[in-house]
């Protein structure tokens, strides 16, 4: 009889021990489910985020363009800067203490 009591409580153990890794399995895959879905809904957003300024670059550059003045001649080369100059330049760039 002892025999018998013993081997229905390993099978409740076991069944336990079942519902337990049912449930937390069921945990898991919800938690796991939920960041999937969460991360698809951003990667969505993203996406249209990256259309809207791919459409907003498109029509600045065409804004740009429609605004740009015409071009004139060529400017001339700029002659060399006398040397007195590029003196002055140079003094310029010296942090005064």
């Amino acid at each position: 009889m002892i025999d018998l009591m013993n081997s229905g409580m390993l099978n409740l153990a076991s069944l336990a021990v079942s519902l337990l890794v049912l449930v937390v399995g069921l945990g898991v895959w919800f938690f796991v489910n939920r960041a999937s879905s969460r991360t698809n809904e951003q990667i969505e957003l993203l996406e249209a985020l990256l259309d809207a300024q791919k459409r907003q670059n498109a029509l600045l550059r065409r804004l740009c363009e429609a605004n740009e003045p015409e071009k004139a001649e060529p400017a001339k080369p700029v002659e060399q800067a006398q040397p007195q100059e590029q003196d002055e330049d140079i003094i310029r760039l010296v942090a005064e203490r």
